[in-house]
């Protein structure tokens, strides 16, 4: 890995260079929310503009919608009449901005589950191979940032291209992958070696970040990742589970923004145009996710279906691959309408083995 210098002033140039050959997103906020949009020269005209939609936020923190939807849509079409082709309807692979830690944590799982093993997903895989990723580390740590706790720092260390901190007058750029590298060399006026002062700003911007997510930890006595282990099934039949399920409205919001979350339901569709295989975001939170063809269902309880969440990211992952199926990005805290807070969840857990 490099460390090279990116001004303020070039970086509009550098975003219009790289929407030659992606369709560029990059993350804009709106009052305290932070989401992906698509490359508008227009929306630079006030770089971080406050509550409003206007200006780019490569620092800052994680959006609110997680990165993998642009690899699993919501809702796409698989497969259309009995051809054996794949339809493709991007026209151009795209770059995604400020993507932060805790999203490329997300890739950790989603690659595991798309591109490994015997069955492999080739939409996932294209799309993995072909798009560009710049991230960047996170400015500062909002109440439900914890990842820490989950062994990731507040600040990209793998699966990037490019990574972009910000100091004082730019950017610190650092590459991440030989595509990476390449796009540098390709266009060095825009880039000049990183002096040490400038690494020093840096990586003391991150200390001060690392410094507030302990604090979060802390105020919220949040279990290591090192605790975690055997919990879930230590309280396989604890009932936490039934009074944490309690408030559950089965939305499956936790699901939908997780970025980690892969389970998806294939459907066909008939209309006049012809037959189309869709596929769309599925959430183990929902009555019927287990239900069988003749109508049984191993997860009848919805507390048995919040146990399955959990033990499925606190327990099988770590077991098939050596990694927590958890990010610590706080968003299913932001997003859960019933208040159900996962750090709760995860303390009980703990304390209650302890006992």
């Amino acid at each position: 890995m490099n460390n090279y210098f990116l001004s303020e002033e070039t970086l509009v140039d550098f975003l219009k260079l790289l929407d030659n050959d992606y369709t560029v997103f990059f993350p804009v906020k709106r009052d305290t929310n932070r989401f992906f949009t698509k490359f508008d020269p227009t929306l630079l005209a006030e770089t971080g503009g406050e509550g409003t939609e206007k200006g780019i936020v490569i620092g800052e923190v994680r959006t609110s919608d997680p990165v993998k939807m642009f690899y699993t849509k919501p809702r796409e079409k698989i497969a259309e009449d009995f051809q054996d082709t794949i339809p493709i309807t991007e026209e151009k692979p795209f770059c995604i901005i400020g993507v932060k830690a805790c999203d490329l944590k997300g890739f950790r799982i989603q690659d595991r589950v798309f591109g490994e093993d015997e069955y492999k997903d080739p939409f996932y895989i294209r799309k993995r191979e072909e798009n560009f990723i710049i991230a960047s580390d996170c400015t500062f740590a909002i109440d439900t940032c914890y990842c820490l706790a989950l062994g990731i720092n507040p600040f990209p260390q793998d699966n990037f291209d490019l990574s972009l901190s910000e100091i004082t007058g730019g950017f610190v750029v650092e590459t991440g992958s030989e595509k990476g590298q390449s796009l540098v060399e390709q266009n060095s006026s825009l880039f000049i070696e990183a002096k040490d002062e400038q690494l020093s700003e840096r990586d003391g911007r991150r200390k001060s970040v690392i410094k507030e997510v302990k604090n979060n930890i802390k105020r919220e006595n949040i279990p290591d990742q090192d605790t975690l282990e055997g919990a879930v099934q230590k309280n396989y039949n604890a009932s936490l589970w039934k009074e944490e399920a309690q408030s559950c409205v089965e939305c499956g919001a936790c699901n939908t923004v997780c970025p980690t979350c892969h389970c998806f339901l294939i459907y066909d569709q008939m209309d006049a145009e012809g037959m189309a295989r869709l596929r769309v975001w599925d959430s183990c939170m929902i009555k019927n996710f287990a239900q069988v063809a003749g109508g049984a269902n191993p997860r009848p309880e919805l507390w048995m279906r919040l146990r399955n969440r959990f033990e499925k990211k606190f327990d099988f992952f770590p077991k098939i691959s050596n990694t927590y199926a958890c990010t610590g990005c706080g968003r299913c805290i932001s997003a859960c309408p019933a208040k159900i807070d996962i750090r709760k969840v995860l303390r009980r857990l703990v304390e209650n083995v302890s006992k």
